[in-house]
């Protein structure tokens, strides 16, 4: 249990890391990417992947690539929904991005769809409903109509929860390849980094020493929730179910506690609504 514990501490601390960062006007881009050999280095150290397997990628390098550009620019994506619409509705749309990977597995990979993946899906989109759901402003007329910044905060959202999913298919999918995991995430830990720093070397960034420097922590952060994931499904093998429900749920119920308590984020009825649908589509998904 400690390793399903540090891992939900850490992932929810990366929200508090990019929650902190924006209030002060720091560049998460620069923190993101001074964050990626932290990781690297981590993986290796930790996760020992066999460089040899290199050669046998093969086609996927492709998917590979992908993810060297998905990977941060979710993390960017993530840190502005969590400056817009705060960190309680955020993680929970970042943990109901497993039903994308679900949608795939149907509709492109012909797995059968069941009635309880069904049931869990219908309580995963209700969910992300009611969390991305603001108030409507009235104006003049009689209609009342959604202002740009709730229609922005509602796009963040969104694109947390399509940006993790895909991520989940792509790493699925170089998984099915053959290619070991560790493998996998250090060369893509590698390729996320160079293409980002590449990035922003081209647009003459002005570098930002506390960005750098917080970027130490968060790929610590980042590399520490992996590998207490990784371990806590190999130390409870024989319960998945636990490391499972236990993660999502976890970071859910952490998030809010911390966003409430020290963040003092506000949560309408729907909201919460959307939080316990959340938590439903979790425990729903893993039955199925």
């Amino acid at each position: 249990m400690m390793y399903l514990v540090i891992a939900v501490l850490c992932s929810v601390a990366v929200s508090v890391l990019l929650k902190i960062l924006r209030q002060k006007n720091i560049d998460i881009r620069q923190t993101i990417v001074a964050g990626y050999p932290v990781a690297f280095l981590l993986t290796w150290f930790l996760l020992t992947p066999d460089v040899s397997g290199i050669s046998t990628l093969g086609n996927a390098w492709g998917i590979i690539l992908a993810l060297g550009i998905l990977l941060p620019t979710v993390f960017i994506v993530l840190g502005r929904a969590i400056a817009s619409v705060g960190m309680v509705a955020t993680d929970a749309a970042q943990r109901l991005s497993l039903i994308i990977p679900i949608i795939a597995a149907f509709l492109l990979f012909g797995e059968v769809l069941t009635g309880t993946r069904v049931l869990g899906l219908v309580l995963g989109f209700l969910a992300l409903g009611a969390l991305v759901y603001r108030p409507k402003h009235t104006g003049s007329g009689a209609h009342a109509s959604i202002s740009p910044p709730a229609a922005r905060t509602s796009l963040w959202l969104f694109g947390v929860w399509a940006g993790y999913g895909i991520v989940d298919i792509l790493f699925k999918q170089v998984a099915k390849q053959g290619t070991a995991f560790p493998l996998t995430l250090f060369v893509s830990f590698g390729v996320a980094g160079l293409l980002l720093l590449i990035y922003l070397l081209v647009t003459r960034v002005r570098w930002q020493g506390n960005a750098l420097a917080a970027g130490l922590l968060l790929g610590a952060l980042n590399m520490g929730n992996i590998y207490a994931y990784v371990r806590a499904h190999q130390v409870l093998s024989d319960s998945p179910s636990i490391v499972f429900t236990g993660m999502n749920v976890g970071v859910i119920a952490v998030a809010t506690l911390i966003g409430v308590a020290v963040f003092k984020e506000r949560l309408g009825r729907i909201n919460v609504l959307g939080l316990l649908l959340a938590i439903g589509c979790v425990a729903v998904l893993f039955l199925a």
